[in-house]
């Protein structure tokens, strides 16, 4: 049905909390019937998890991982809601799987916003360099699409998860939020290395 205008969706994104693509998707799924969209947005958790995400997350974990070999470690902290949660094998599990992400991935901050400014600005001038000599507006678009791949890269939220590529950590997130009924947030993570 192409005939799912912004209203709808916007509607739909009012009711759920979901994100526009998925709001748009779950509709066109539903040919427009928003009581179908939104049984399809349950039932893929994602309309549960966008609600949850406003609630306050001050329980939770800190997690220690070692790698085989002790040659790298991670502590991670992710918060839940509350104490029942966090003691749950799932929630248990979740952590430390982030925790092995992490020393796989080596991410530099958490979410995009934490990126330095400095590490940022380096990026944007080694990909301007990369691509001198074509059109501004080309060069805007390349660089802007040079970032993308390096928050994909160096954010821990954006990376594919290591067990399951199809998903970023942040659709991990979002899946176990579901799952669980509480809203979930990594807070932290250091990591160590051996003469890193």
């Amino acid at each position: 049905m192409s005939n799912i205008t912004a209203k709808m969706v916007g509607d739909l994104r009012a009711k759920t909390g979901a994100g526009l693509m998925d709001c748009k998707k779950a509709l066109a799924e539903a040919n427009g019937n928003e009581e179908q969209a939104i049984d399809i947005l349950r039932k893929k958790g994602i309309a549960s998890a966008a609600k949850k995400a406003d609630r306050s997350a001050s329980d939770g974990l800190v997690e220690a991982y070692i790698h085989m070999g002790g040659k790298v470690g991670v502590l991670v902290e992710l918060n839940c809601e509350t104490d029942f949660v966090a003691k749950t094998d799932d929630f248990k599990a979740l952590v430390r799987d982030i925790a092995m992400h992490i020393a796989a991935t080596n991410p530099t901050c958490v979410r995009r916003e934490d990126v330095p400014a400095e590490l940022l600005q380096k990026e944007k001038e080694i990909a301007a360099e990369q691509v001198q000599g074509k059109p501004e507006n080309i060069v805007e678009k390349i660089v802007a699409g040079k970032l993308e791949k390096f928050y994909a890269e160096n954010v821990l939220l954006e990376q594919p998860f290591v067990k399951n590529p199809d998903l970023t950590i942040q659709d991990l997130l979002k899946q176990q939020i579901a799952k669980m009924g509480e809203n979930m947030v990594i807070n932290r993570f250091a990591r160590f290395q051996i003469g890193g």
